[in-house]
């Protein structure tokens, strides 16, 4: 049993609040906009998601990395988070199936952490001032000097993200005979979403953020789809020009999380930043067409106007948050296409929502019957 030698680090938001603690992960610094996430399990999943890219994540969960790491857990090729904060950090793990520890894990994808701080009421702040930038140090301990530095971090606002966990190449996801081929833009998307795809007899050519459509529907797919992905959705114009082209086909159309918002923008439906988002995997929220409730998983600090929405002529909200009755999916009124603000691949989470993936594909077959 092997236990963390413990070295001091600091952690400074924006506002100047500073909280000391331990370093996790590899020593050194990092900056990014702080957020938290309620989830009770699933801290893989949520590191290697690329929707986390540019941030900090505070786990609300008192313990983290207490049952170690495992391949098959990775929703993508690397960690993509810039750091961690947790109350407590295990300095060992218990999974049989387990490949590795967290700080091993961490330090293998230059992470950088900060444990033993009162995280309940990091989020306190967070949920009272908002979403702000924090810097993480286990090698510069001045608090000055880190005050400085944090200054001097981008907001999120206005920032393009996709191009940084994009894919740089085309490739293909599932059997090449399969019964429907989906387009896939690649704004930062998820393994997960991909398998829930090829478990439902599609197949899967995956493109790079900004791909023109022209290529996209070259290889005359039944259907596209638009991932999830970091940053600002209004910063992501090639992305919007991209599904503008695709929504003057009647080809289906499904979006999920940043993919959703790009839907909306492309509709002329506005976008903006949330005061401290949605992370976790218990948000509930109502399908408006069914009357049923759903609890979800969502991460996201940008949301589509309501207002602007019940302004719009093209699309009508399917779903709403029914937490803060914020916009949580929409449907195109004249077009074969969908989104949803949160995640139904429910990686980590609960599967109330993978029906979505159903709908989508029966969505494709009466399109293609249409067709024949």
């Amino acid at each position: 049993m092997k236990y963390i030698e413990k070295k001091p680090a600091v952690l400074v938001l924006e506002d100047g609040s500073i909280y000391k603690g331990n370093a996790v992960g590899k020593i050194g610094t990092t900056t990014g906009e702080i957020c938290f996430n309620t989830g009770m399990t699933g801290y893989q999943e949520i590191y290697t998601d690329p929707s986390y890219y540019g941030q900090i994540i505070v786990n609300t969960t008192s313990h983290i990395g207490n049952y170690g790491v495992h391949h098959d857990e990775d929703e993508s090729i690397k960690v993509q988070f810039n750091g961690l904060v947790c109350k407590d950090f295990a300095s060992y793990h218990s999974r049989f199936k387990s490949y590795g520890s967290l700080q091993a894990y961490f330090e293998s994808n230059d992470i950088v952490g900060i444990s033993d701080v009162d995280t309940r009421e990091i989020v306190r702040k967070i949920r009272d001032a908002g979403a702000m930038n924090a810097i993480i140090s286990s090698e510069i301990l001045d608090e000055a000097v880190l005050l400085a530095m944090v200054k001097e971090v981008p907001s999120m606002v206005g920032l393009e993200l996709s191009s940084k966990v994009s894919t740089k190449e085309v490739f293909e996801v599932g059997d090449s005979s399969s019964d429907y081929k989906v387009a896939v833009l690649d704004l930062g998307i998820k393994r997960s979403i991909l398998t829930n795809f090829t478990d439902r007899s599609c197949f899967c050519k995956v493109f790079p953020y900004d791909t023109p459509y022209e290529e996209m529907a070259a290889w005359k797919p039944d259907a596209f789809f638009i991932s999830n992905g970091p940053g600002d959705p209004a910063a992501t114009s090639v992305a919007i020009d991209t599904v503008k082209k695709i929504l003057q086909t009647d080809v289906p159309l499904f979006g999920i999380c940043l993919g959703h918002q790009i839907i909306a923008l492309a509709c002329g439906i506005e976008t903006f930043k949330m005061h401290h988002g949605h992370r976790g995997i218990n948000h509930p929220v109502k399908n408006l067409f069914t009357g049923l409730c759903e609890v979800t998983s969502q991460n996201h600090g940008f949301a589509v106007s309501m207002e602007s929405l019940e302004n719009s002529e093209l699309a009508e909200l399917s779903h709403i948050n029914l937490n803060d009755n914020v916009v949580a999916g929409i449907r195109l009124k004249d077009k074969k296409a969908f989104s949803v603000q949160f995640h139904p691949e429910s990686s980590p989470g609960p599967h109330d929502s993978r029906y979505l993936f159903d709908d989508f594909v029966s969505m494709i077959r009466e399109h293609k019957n249409v067709l024949a």
